[in-house]
């Protein structure tokens, strides 16, 4: 007999959150807790396609939340389709035990093109002037009216930057409810995001991280008691826990000052010229992906990075595959911050020739991961919030606009936490709740979820 799951990624979730959550504690209280190994690199993209596969990333190829596409030259971060992903996915491996399996994927990554029956994701609307508007994708299309029609639409820009918070998260669950209940699926995947944001802000033992904790407990429990509703086995996850870190690292300005990365400039703004420099990373939170040109500058590149303070360790071929992290899409050289310290993708030397998007949300043509979009500019929040306001009012006319509101060097420094280390303390690192007591174990490996979710279902692997 098949039983029905719901797998809901609480990303960020830690023993230390945990203590703030009734509603989840109770899921464990009924069932149990366990801890879970994540992977290097304990990003979102990587953890989700090992959870979903069973491999490491040298297998499944998901090697950070973005990396260098050497066969078109481009840095490209936050991709979404599915075909990236190697591997045979959960669901295949369900359906080859059970044909007709069905399964629901709510903005888990990498959602677009896979072969489940039903998929929201975030998809903003691209105007041909220049606008961006809220919204998201949805196959069968017909669900995109379903959900929006019930919930309004997707509220992107509580997703992420400086307005992230509850509602996302809120209509991610609301989503997935209205999706159980018209749609009854096998497996139903829930992403849900909010703890990621006061704990880059503030940190993970700040009030605030509690406060979120608490919130976000708080609208998880409709959808528990759904799944609970429909007899549903119920698992609760996370990637990778958030950690103290307030220390900036930057990496490719030391490149860049060594003459190994260059730029390009157009307007008086620098860009990033990866085709021509002979080393640049790639920054993922404290995981950055160096890129070398020639095989002959890889030592030297090693040496230069294991000097710049921050810098905890430098994987070279031999510590990459110690991590399963040997894949063609890794760099020659992979960093790991110090537990305090996190990678930016600043590469300028001088913040007026800083590219225009570097002070925007724009998450698909920074070469790097940026968490200083959590903030309205530090250095002068009151302007900033008002540059925010003019650009709306531009907006609402039909103007072309910059929501440029995102520090530089200030919004670095304002961060407080970040993760992708493989984590130090068990109060920091993630967990796995069931509510099947009987499937009970002390610990499971990311690379077990898949088996252990097969084996919940009763799908035998």
């Amino acid at each position: 007999m098949t039983t029905k799951l719901v797998v809901i990624d609480v990303v960020g979730l830690t023993p230390r959150l945990l203590a703030h959550m009734p509603r989840l504690r109770a899921v464990a209280d009924a069932g149990f807790h366990a801890s879970l190994g994540t992977v290097l690199p304990a990003v979102t993209c990587t953890v989700q396609s090992t959870f979903l596969t069973g491999a490491l990333p040298a297998e499944h190829g998901i090697v950070g939340n973005g990396w260098y596409f050497r066969d078109v030259g481009e840095v490209l971060l936050w991709r979404q389709h599915n075909a990236l992903v190697g591997g045979e996915k959960l669901w295949q491996a369900a359906r080859k035990a059970r044909p007709g399996y069905t399964v629901a994927n709510v903005c888990w990554w990498y959602a677009m093109g896979a072969d489940v029956d039903w998929t929201v994701t975030p998809r903003p609307i691209y105007y041909a002037d220049g606008r961006k508007e809220p919204d998201c994708y949805t196959d069968p299309p017909s669900l995109h009216d379903e959900l929006t029609g019930t919930l309004g639409g997707f509220p992107l820009f509580t997703y992420w930057g400086p307005g992230a918070g509850l509602p996302s998260s809120r209509w991610i669950c609301q989503a997935a409810q209205q999706i159980m209940a018209t749609h009854d699926p096998d497996l139903t995947l829930v992403y849900v995001p909010h703890l990621d944001y006061d704990l880059q802000r503030f940190g993970p033992s700040a009030p605030e991280a509690a406060a979120a904790a608490q919130a976000l407990d708080g609208v998880l429990g409709p959808l528990l008691d759904a799944a609970n509703a429909r007899g549903a086995t119920t698992v609760v996850l996370s990637e990778y826990g958030i950690t103290e870190a307030r220390r900036p690292v930057d990496v490719n300005r030391m490149l860049r000052i060594e003459g190994l990365l260059r730029v390009y400039t157009q307007d008086g703004m620098e860009y990033l010229d990866p085709w021509t420099s002979r080393a640049f990373a790639v920054a993922d939170h404290q995981i950055a992906h160096v890129y070398v040109k020639d095989p002959a500058d890889v030592a030297a590149v090693a040496k230069l990075c294991a000097a710049l303070p921050g810098v905890a360790e430098v994987l070279d071929e031999g510590g990459k595959a110690a991590h399963g992290l040997s894949h063609e899409r890794a760099g020659e050289l992979v960093l790991v911050a110090e537990p305090d310290a996190w990678f930016t993708y600043y590469y300028w030397l001088d913040d007026a020739r800083a590219p225009d998007f570097a002070r925007l949300v724009e998450i698909h043509r920074k070469p790097g991961y940026d968490p200083a979009e959590l903030f309205f500019d530090p250095a002068g929040p009151g302007a900033a919030k008002r540059r925010a306001a003019t650009a709306l009012a531009r907006k609402k006319l039909g103007m072309r606009y910059l929501m440029n509101v995102v520090g530089l060097d200030a919004g670095a420094q304002a961060v407080r936490g970040s993760h992708g280390r493989l984590p130090g303390h068990p109060n920091d690192a993630p967990v796995l709740l069931c509510s099947d007591r009987a499937a009970a174990r002390p610990h499971i490996a990311a690379t077990e979820v898949k088996r252990f979710l097969l084996g919940l279902a009763g799908l035998r692997p």
